[in-house]
């Protein structure tokens, strides 16, 4: 960690229209994420009738975006702390274009589920913003493609909503060229060539007086491994934590994957498959903004079990009214207010866990355990529906993860005390 009087300042200094043009390109990014990891859901329902697909190959290709976005926050991520994060935001942004692309030109369930492994590593790390804006920031852009995918779907079919997706992501790469800078403490600790060039010119962007030579680099923090974390009095706290965060999103990529298909198989025309998808994110923008306003004067932890309990109840009331459009449009946003709260809670409640020598260590390992629940579960539901499972029975067994995930927040909190 560097801190120099130039970062130092700027932390605490009235934000530059420079700086709040670069957030608003952060968030326009974490919007095209939540459209891009969804595309293959909002595309599901065309998609089955159109290849004649059984639901267990459905759920494969609904799962190959989430593993290629583990891979990539595994693989790519830790690139961000040697080439930048700048770089890496451009490189993943090609990625997901070629593969969103790749995807429209598939034409069997092989190529189209590499397409979608491909696209999945669009999640190497952003430039920061306040966490519930990030957050936020991923539902209004499912919610938004959604509508998009409601309109494209009936005239380009299912192939458009992926050229759609190819497209949002290329006409964001010479934007970010454009007024996306490196961030000065990643040119002050990893000093690339160039690196005084680049930080005076962002200094004057800024309007922050040129630097004569890099600061004096001094490392703060000494990094750990994978044994800080569990073991000794943190060990109990962590595997509490990682089982929270796989069944949270076990349950959760089970509804936002298949909800559109499952809509449809209960006799719901596409169109309003699709906008069931739709209100699922709106719902989660609503729940994830009452988070953030509300977990101050309630307790994160008390906040976050309420949340959690009642995404387990909606989830198992949403498959029973499924067939019933208006009952189904409206359940469908308590479902989506609940289980995007769930989400972000866990990502909320994660810093304070850890002491911050392994913050970033604990945090990582906590979304990758949790990814691998993400993977599962869309696998795991195309094989129960194929088996003769109905979507009412499927929706009240995905529920019961989220009751599993309170049960260990409350132990986590108990723990902390």
């Amino acid at each position: 960690m560097v801190v120099t009087d130039s970062s130092a300042s700027l932390e605490h200094a009235p934000m530059t229209r420079f700086q709040v043009g670069a957030v608003l390109i952060c968030m326009v990014l974490n919007l095209i994420d939540g459209f891009d990891v969804l595309a293959i859901a909002f595309a599901a329902p065309s998609l089955a009738k159109d290849w004649k697909l059984a639901p267990d190959a459905l759920g494969v290709l609904l799962s190959a975006g989430l593993v290629g976005m583990t891979a990539g926050s595994i693989l790519i991520a830790p690139l961000a702390d040697r080439w930048g994060r700048r770089m890496m935001t451009l490189l993943t942004l090609l990625v997901v274009s070629i593969g969103m692309f790749s995807a429209a030109a598939a034409s069997d369930t092989t190529q189209l589920g590499l397409a979608r492994l491909f696209t999945g590593y669009s999640s190497a790390e952003r430039r920061e913003l306040s966490l519930s804006v990030m957050s936020a920031g991923y539902p209004i852009g499912a919610t938004l493609g959604g509508i998009a995918a409601i309109f494209i779907s009936k005239t380009l079919g299912w192939r458009g909503i992926f050229v759609f997706g190819g497209v949002l992501s290329t006409v964001m790469v010479p934007l970010v060229l454009w007024r996306l800078p490196e961030s000065l403490d990643f040119l002050f600790s990893k000093r690339p060539d160039g690196a005084l060039d680049a930080a005076n010119l962002l200094l004057d962007r800024l309007g922050r007086a040129r630097l004569g030579a890099l600061p004096e680099h001094k490392d703060a923090q000494v990094k750990r491994g994978l044994s800080d974390i569990v073991s000794g009095g943190l060990a109990r706290s962590t595997l509490l934590l990682w089982l929270a965060f796989f069944m949270v999103m076990f349950c959760f990529y089970f509804v936002v994957s298949w909800t559109p298909k499952l809509l449809v198989e209960a006799g719901l025309p596409v169109n309003r498959g699709l906008s069931g998808g739709v209100l699922l994110n709106l719902g989660g923008i609503v729940g994830i903004l009452m988070l953030g306003a509300l977990s101050a004067k309630l307790g994160i932890f008390r906040l976050h079990t309420i949340a959690l309990l009642a995404a387990a109840g909606s989830i198992a009331a949403f498959g029973m009214v499924s067939g019933a459009l208006e009952l189904a449009m409206l359940a469908a946003l308590v479902v989506g207010f609940f289980i995007f709260t769930s989400m972000v809670g866990l990502y909320v409640i994660t810093p304070s866990i850890y002491p911050t020598e392994v913050r970033n260590t604990g945090t990582g390992l906590a979304i990758g355990v949790g990814r691998c629940g993400a993977i599962l579960s869309p696998i795991l539901a195309g094989v129960l529906l194929k088996g003769g499972w109905k979507p009412a029975q499927a929706y009240i067994a995905f529920g019961l993860p989220a009751l599993i995930s309170a049960a260990a927040v409350i132990l986590l909190a108990r723990a902390r005390r």
